[in-house]
């Protein structure tokens, strides 16, 4: 395994870690915590979760696992300003935390899910978030205090001249570096840890591998080399994975172990070839997955994907949707696009900012 320091916290930790964002919810805690067990037998220190991921189940599925770790291991959990707003609740969320995984302490707290300035704003108020968090690390609750953040390059550069945290998640993957560079190269020279979510564009590149292929060298599969590029990017600490399966974990430790950072060249092709459409791809987190309507919005953008990423017509997506709904992404959802009312909610919960009713009518013209 590949081990890289993590900022200046003196932490040495793996350049894959394992989000505990996508485990298989159909598996028992005790299947899913053995995924988490074989992680860290191949080498994997670093495990990312939060409050109400896998249906809350997810702090739970970790907290099995630590009770018998075959090695040393660190733990990353969040909580959002907008959720624990004051210094009191921060205090509370973390002592839940450690409670739920049975430890001591976590070793990396993130001020999660910053989406705007307003909400870096949040944490920082007096009596907020952030100076909860400075009590917790007085009583040795927390080691260090880092941040998530989908903002762009310039926003995400103020709030590391601030100086009040130790590292920074972003979404960072072979598809969207262009646009994210300025954010990940600021961090990185600033001494900052750099953890990239969604190094596979939220499952859209494993399920594109054909179209993708010119992400490859011809010898790896674009998966492959879009694992290779951040696990491998000398300016990225942490490639955050969800993994579901042994074999993902086998994949992504082999790359750790074999990989060479992408040649210059290499990365200047793809530049040339991803189109601003990567940027605008919806990447699956699911936060607006709150629809007061019941349209599951997260399965529509995916399929809106299709357009927006492989230029797909009008007439081809018109022609598709008809088996999105038979028997593909579509199937067995409740709702349709055509019942959404314009409120918004989901707009407000997009960590990406993509105009999502503009696209669920969109979609409706297609049916």
């Amino acid at each position: 395994m590949l081990y890289k320091m993590y900022g200046k916290t003196g932490k040495r930790v793996s350049a894959v870690g394992f989000g505990g964002m996508r485990f298989d919810e159909t598996k028992t805690i005790e299947e899913n915590a053995e995924i988490v067990r074989y992680a860290s037998s191949k080498g994997i220190n670093y495990f990312d979760t939060a409050p109400g991921y896998c249906s809350d189940t997810s702090e739970d599925i970790f907290g099995e696992a630590f009770k018998n770790m075959p090695n040393p291991f660190y733990v990353s959990t969040k909580g959002m300003p907008t959720t624990y707003d004051t210094a009191e609740k921060a205090i509370d969320a973390v002592k839940k935390s450690i409670k739920r995984m049975g430890l001591k302490k976590i070793d990396f707290y993130h001020i999660w899910c910053i989406r705007k300035s307003e909400h870096y704003e949040l944490a920082m108020k007096p009596g907020g978030q952030y100076e909860g968090l400075l009590q917790c690390q007085k009583e040795g609750l927390i080691d260090h205090i880092v941040l998530s953040s989908h903002q762009n390059g310039n926003e995400v550069k103020e709030i590391l001249i601030d100086k009040k945290i130790d590292g920074i998640l972003l979404g960072v993957n072979i598809l969207n570096f262009p646009y994210r560079w300025e954010a990940v190269e600021t961090a990185y020279n600033m001494g900052y840890g750099v953890v990239a979510m969604n190094p596979l564009s939220g499952g859209a590149i494993p399920t594109h591998e054909k179209e993708l292929q010119f992400l490859t060298n011809g010898k790896e599969t674009a998966t492959e080399a879009a694992l290779r590029f951040v696990i491998s990017c000398p300016q990225i600490t942490i490639a955050l994975n969800g993994f579901t399966t042994k074999e993902h974990i086998d994949t992504a430790c082999k790359i750790a172990n074999e990989s060479k950072p992408f040649e210059q060249d290499e990365i200047k092709r793809i530049e040339n070839l991803v189109g601003e459409s990567m940027n605008e791809a919806c990447t699956g987190c699911g936060y607006c997955d709150k629809c007061p309507q019941g349209i599951a919005i997260p399965s529509f953008l995916q399929y809106y994907n299709e357009k927006h990423v492989f230029h797909k017509s009008d007439k081809e997506m018109k022609e598709n949707i008809v088996g999105a709904y038979e028997w593909g992404i579509l199937a067995g959802k409740k709702g349709t696009a055509a019942d959404c009312t314009s409120c918004g909610l989901c707009e407000d919960e997009c960590t990406q900012h993509l105009p999502i009713i503009d696209r669920l009518k969109e979609i409706t013209s297609w049916t």
